[in-house]
């Protein structure tokens, strides 16, 4: 186990923190320093456009301001003989680089800043080094700039970045004015973990536990073909295929999740669900989506690994359009959400769920559309206006990875035009697969939302 081994005289100087159930989910894909769930590549990295004229040192303060606020950020992970477990840590500066871009045309701008956002997102970030937190500021002029904010993977998730570069905001704000931040305390994550533990067997969990027995039985999440099997002796080279699909799809899939009572990503959904029936052949499909994990309403303010791995099982068969496999989706989604718990839990009750993980010639591919929980566009604070950086059309040779498979992201941006990324590996992938994919979901997509009863066949 990668996470740190601590000697028992120093433990026991320490606090002993449980760890939650995702975290504990991680560990199963922990494959050293430099891989897997653990390794310096697992990380979460978003950018966002700034203007105002900026003070680096007030921006200094609030970083660290943040990292108190939220002791997630200064959490290490450790093992011994009884277990892994978390220990707080005392605050650290936060690591803040500043560069210069560039005055070049405004029309330029832009694709630097994303290759600005790309080049740090290649970076590798050691998960032993707290603070979890790192920034990196790009400055194209006194008023223009692009503000860099990454975390360990181990230690946030998309919505906590969010959260974080609110409350960073906030505290920006604060150190310019000299007037105290008017923010609640947040719930910390370790009360998250502790709840886990304290509501295991509840009446709700063991009734949603029996929702899944029922609902995976005889399943397995379906994997598909990679262009090469698995070299164990190579590490994984994650890579990112972009792309932004045209404002007549974007406005006839929304449209279409209004007019049928499903949201964007049940539609997308439904067509994933064929895009994998017809990779794989198989009609009972089944595969795995994020969700925020944030069962109670005191955790929306909080930074963690929260996220939560839920598996969606769609099952075509007997389906004769693509509108009856949309409705399916409806269903399935609807019931997952009703009764999500931690996978852990899951899978405990589901083992053979999990099998295509260890198929070294198949990858499991999960499909999710991102939550946007605190919008930054325009936001002004002490002086400032952010926003964030989510019109991405330039792809990455190299990027931050994921512990095993692939990653298949979808956002509707503020313009309701649809973005989206597909994160593979490049020891078992090519891109022009990962390409092909996407062009098939795009017509898969078309159909649905301009044509649903198109026969499925």
């Amino acid at each position: 186990m990668s996470i740190t081994a601590v000697p028992p005289k120093a433990e026991g100087m320490a606090q002993r923190i449980p760890l939650s159930y995702n975290q504990e989910f991680l560990r199963a894909f922990d494959k050293g320093e430099t891989d897997g769930a653990f390794g310096h590549r697992h990380t979460l990295v978003c950018g966002w456009r700034v203007t105002g004229e900026m003070d680096l040192a007030a921006l200094q303060l609030a970083l660290d301001d943040v990292v108190v606020r939220h002791e997630v950020l200064r959490t290490s992970l450790r093992g011994d003989e009884q277990g892994g477990h978390q220990v707080v840590e005392p605050p650290s500066p936060v690591p803040l680089e500043v560069s210069e871009l560039g005055a070049d045309a405004a029309t330029a701008r832009d694709v630097r800043a994303e290759e600005f956002l790309n080049e740090l997102d290649a970076r590798p970030f050691a998960v032993r080094e707290l603070p979890h937190l790192r920034a990196a500021v790009g400055r194209f002029d006194a008023t223009d700039a692009v503000l860099v904010l990454a975390t360990h993977h181990t230690s946030t998730d998309a919505w906590s970045l969010q959260v974080i570069m609110r409350d960073l905001a906030a505290a920006y704000a604060a150190r310019v004015t000299h007037h105290p931040a008017d923010q609640a305390v947040p719930a910390q994550y370790q009360e998250f973990a502790r709840r886990q533990q304290d509501t295991a067997a509840s009446g709700r969990v063991d009734r949603a536990r029996g929702y899944w027995r029922e609902r995976l039985a005889g399943a397995q999440i379906t994997g598909i073909a990679s262009d090469r099997p698995r070299d164990e002796n190579l590490a994984s080279a994650y890579g990112v295929h972009r792309f932004v699909f045209d404002a007549q799809l974007s406005s006839a899939v929304l449209r279409s999740a209004r007019d049928t009572r499903c949201t964007p990503f049940m539609v997308m959904a439904a067509a994933y669900s064929v895009l994998l029936r017809e990779r794989t052949g198989t009609t009972d499909v089944v595969f795995p989506t994020f969700s925020s994990g944030r069962y109670e309403e005191r955790f929306m303010d909080a930074v963690g690994p929260f996220f939560n791995f839920m598996p969606v099982r769609i099952d075509t068969t007997g389906c004769e359009t693509l509108a009856e496999v949309r409705e399916r989706a409806r269903a399935a989604c609807v019931g997952a959400y009703q009764h999500e718990i931690p996978f852990a839990r899951i899978a405990e009750d589901s083992p053979a769920l999990l099998a295509p993980f260890a198929n070294g010639s198949l990858a499991v591919v999960a499909f999710e559309v991102l939550q946007t929980a605190f919008p930054m566009e325009g936001t002004p604070a002490g002086g400032l206006r952010f926003a964030e950086i989510r019109h991405r059309t330039l792809s990455q040779r190299v990027s931050s990875a994921i512990p095993d498979g692939g990653l298949w992201a979808m956002d509707v941006l503020p313009n309701g035009q649809l973005a989206g990324s597909l994160k593979f590996d490049h020891n078992r992938f090519d891109e022009s697969t990962a390409a092909e994919l996407v062009a098939r979901f795009r017509e898969l997509l078309s159909t649905l939302a301009d044509a649903p009863h198109t026969p499925l066949d």
